[in-house]
């Protein structure tokens, strides 16, 4: 049963929980629980490998309270890390005949290699890009 912690008695509808989960019931029926109490009962719904609305079903809790709980705790363990820029190297055996090698850069910009003699000059506009940005 759900422990009535408060001075106030429980109401009478309050809903039945495992013995074990560390919550509180106000006179109108509402949850209350400490931030202690949140990472227990959230620790409890990982052991029992449980879906959020079967162990909310078990236990009494309302389940949107309960995938509150998870979401927020969710948001505020996940690593917040800018995204990283990667740079590839291109290696060109050789220039295909034909029109040429299309590359495609950020921006829409496109250039065209006709020859092996015209890699160094991309190479250099790249790297000049880089350095401006």
């Amino acid at each position: 049963m759900i422990s009535a912690k408060s001075s106030e008695s429980p109401s009478a509808g309050a809903p039945a929980v495992l013995p074990k989960l560390p919550v509180t019931v106000d006179t109108r029926g509402r949850v209350r629980v400490s931030k202690e109490q949140r990472r227990e009962i959230l620790a409890a719904l990982t052991r029992s490998g449980e879906s959020v609305p079967r162990f909310a079903q078990r236990t009494g809790l309302k389940y949107s309270t309960l995938a509150r709980w998870v979401q927020v705790s969710r948001r505020t363990q996940r690593p917040k890390q800018p995204p990283q820029l990667r740079l590839l190297e291109a290696v060109v055996a050789s220039v295909p005949p034909g029109p040429g090698l299309p590359i495609h850069l950020p921006g829409g910009a496109r250039v065209e290699l006709q020859t092996n003699a015209q890699i160094p000059l991309v190479v250099a506009l790249v790297r000049g890009w880089e350095k401006s940005c």
